[in-house]
């Protein structure tokens, strides 16, 4: 059997349960609604068919999207988190703003009328 150990930051999730799941109950969702209102009334018969179209094409589409959006994760590097302008990591902007507003006016302290 395989190890089961704890995911590390930048490491892909091998599980995918979650997106089936998921999957699973958006078409579930869209097969009960498109039963629902493709009967017409219950004076009719309820139209199986298209629920499990329906359920189909939700459960496919959410299982892509899902597997594209699980695909596209990527850490940064570290490299980018260094420097200056954009590049700068928040605690970094925090600091320097800090320290320019901590230094003192060399201004003569009175106000412009």
């Amino acid at each position: 059997m395989a190890e089961k150990r704890p995911a590390t930051p930048g490491e892909p999730r091998i599980s995918v349960k979650a997106p089936l799941g998921f999957s699973f109950v958006l078409g579930l969702i869209a097969g009960v609604v498109t039963l629902v209102f493709s009967t017409g009334g219950t004076a009719h018969t309820p139209r199986w068919d298209l629920a499990a179209i329906a359920f189909g094409v939700a459960f496919i589409v959410c299982l892509v999207v899902a597997a594209m959006l699980s695909m596209s994760y990527k850490e940064n590097a570290q490299h980018l988190g260094k420097g200056s302008g954009v590049n700068l990591t928040s605690a970094e902007r925090l600091a320097q703003n800090q320290r320019r507003q901590q230094k003192p006016r060399n201004d003569d302290g009175g106000s412009r009328q």
